[in-house]
């Protein structure tokens, strides 16, 4: 893993090891809003001949829970477009910002002081500010599937702290003078820890 991993995986034991001890009887609000620290690794899986690959980056996030029963919940990720460094064969050839909010439908498992989940659902990317070199163009429009799952630990009062892992499908075609080169896959693994309040 490099740097920013191993950060992001000492800040979640360092909350962890102070939340354990303070873990209580689980709250029972509807909603949970989160603040995170999202660190995204793109997988960089390029069907072009350009070797193409986007620069990671950590980046701040909010989500919003709403649980309709207490095991069964949906969770909307937000953030703010984000800018990358788009890359062929390791040199930075243009930048372009993406707004990837993300839907899922998630399983909360109860019983016990921390409270794991798995879920599913969509993610849609929209790309934006795209500066490319002339006539390279991307679809700018992107649907994929995504998969995650995770941990809460209640600090009391309402608070938690949490541990996220989502896997989500970022496509896009990548056509140059009109004629499509093929498709760029960044499906980024998605890492973030951060504090919430379940009211």
């Amino acid at each position: 893993m490099n740097k920013r991993w191993n950060a992001l995986a000492l800040a979640a034991a360092a909350a962890l090891t102070i939340a354990a001890p303070a873990a209580r009887a689980q709250d029972t609000g509807h909603w949970i809003v989160r603040a995170r620290a999202l660190h995204l690794d793109s997988a960089d899986k390029d069907g072009t001949p350009l070797d193409l690959s986007l620069k990671n980056k950590t980046f701040p996030e909010v989500d919003v829970t709403y649980f309709f029963t207490p095991n069964i919940a949906a969770e909307l990720v937000l953030t703010y477009p984000q800018k990358h460094d788009l890359r062929a064969g390791g040199s930075k050839i243009g930048s372009l910002k993406h707004l990837p909010p993300t839907l899922s439908l998630q399983y909360h498992f109860t019983g016990m002081g921390w409270r794991p989940y798995v879920g599913a659902g969509i993610n849609y990317t929209r790309f934006s500010s795209v500066d490319l070199p002339p006539g390279v163009r991307i679809d700018k429009n992107s649907w994929g599937l995504a998969l995650g799952a995770g941990f809460d630990v209640p600090m009391g009062n309402g608070w938690l702290v949490n541990v996220d892992l989502k896997k989500v499908q970022i496509r896009t075609d990548v056509s140059a003078a009109g004629a499509k080169l093929g498709e760029f896959k960044a499906d980024p693994l998605l890492f973030s820890v951060g504090f919430g309040k379940r009211f």
